[in-house]
């Protein structure tokens, strides 16, 4: 039986400055799976966030910001799968980055086998050697693997920082009890793409 619960009010931080010498973005899972039509778990809401990661990729290659791409990778007969159903199978067009946030070279493009991206990775080794404090984080699910993402990042002492207009879930109230655990829990910043700046290299 379904029932109504009301969503503990939360805030959007209506301007955020970041130092692009220790922060990063990360990109989570933006696969033809999950973000295409036809992929095999398809968010309805992610293709509207396409342009919007675009604008934060445009922010962040400008400013010489570190970019991370996480890549949902599995391998036949993976224990996902009776969950989710078969999907975003390494070397498989639905496993592929999405032509239009396709990562250039130098960016870091991060294979993953859970919904963390700090599971059985290199990702903290890789932000640690580059002085990296503060995580852009956006991309789909919010709920899932940009959430426990975004967790395992604030478990590790790094700030994280979600422009939810750059998210997407499978149901709305994913999405709000997403937001509410960064922004309770973690004591995360959650902004909109509109609302952040790069910081201005000091004059010499």
């Amino acid at each position: 039986m379904g029932r109504m619960v009301e969503v503990p009010e939360y805030s959007l931080t209506p301007s955020v400055e970041v130092d692009p010498r220790t922060t990063a973005l990360i990109v989570v899972d933006m696969q033809n799976d999950f973000v295409h039509p036809q992929g095999k778990l398809f968010v309805p809401d992610a293709p509207a966030t396409v342009p919007r990661i675009r604008r934060l990729l445009d922010l962040a290659r400008a400013s010489g910001m570190f970019v991370v791409f996480t890549q949902d990778t599995h391998y036949p007969g993976d224990p996902e799968f009776p969950i989710w159903g078969e999907h975003c199978v390494a070397g498989t067009w639905g496993w592929e980055i999405v032509e239009e946030l396709k990562p250039q070279e130098g960016e870091l493009v991060l294979p993953k086998r859970r919904y963390d991206a700090f599971y059985g990775t290199p990702l903290e080794h890789e932000l640690r050697l580059r002085g990296i404090r503060d995580l852009v984080i956006c991309g789909t699910v919010a709920s899932i693997c940009v959430h426990y993402t975004a967790a395992s990042a604030a478990l590790r002492w790094f700030h994280v920082i979600i422009p939810v207009d750059a998210t997407s879930a499978l149901h709305p109230f994913d999405m709000e009890a997403a937001n509410r655990q960064t922004a309770f829990l973690f004591r995360g910043t959650l902004t909109t793409v509109d609302a952040l700046r790069v910081r201005a290299p000091a004059a010499a």
